[in-house]
């Protein structure tokens, strides 16, 4: 796709226990003319969230790129309590897994409206989708 998804106000939050994941989506997005902030689990990335808000600057991220299974609050928690406090950011989700065989995961799938990659993907797949995402957000 020749769609341009860099731009002077893109942002991306990175969520995602594994530090080498973290560390590759950086540098995808960092190509892209992204600025990247990270955070290493659900709980740390609500927190920047609801610091964001308490700025009045929702939705400070075109895109949230969240893994679904991590330690203590995983992406799944974090889409509930975003569902209840920040619906708009909702629909700048993608979420990462390697886990969509399990009922629990499938089952989350299959409720929600967010764009699923399963790992592992290709960084191709991944900007289509970000491209997308940004598209239906009437970002350009």
């Amino acid at each position: 796709m020749n769609k341009e998804v860099a731009g002077p106000s893109r942002r991306v939050l990175i969520v995602d226990d594994e530090i080498t994941i973290r560390i590759a989506l950086r540098r995808f997005f960092v190509r892209l003319g992204w600025t990247v902030e990270e955070a290493a689990n659900g709980e740390a990335a609500l927190d920047q969230l609801e610091t964001d808000a308490s700025q009045d600057l929702v939705p400070r991220f075109s895109v949230v790129v969240s893994d679904l299974r991590m330690p203590g609050v995983n992406g799944m928690e974090m889409y509930d309590r975003l569902k209840s406090r920040h619906p708009d950011v909702i629909r700048r989700l993608i979420f990462s897994t390697g886990d969509l065989v399990s009922e629990e995961a499938a089952t989350f799938v299959r409720s929600t409206d967010c764009v699923v990659l399963q790992k592992p993907f290709e960084l191709a797949t991944l900007r289509e989708m970000v491209e997308r995402v940004v598209e239906e957000n009437g970002e350009r």
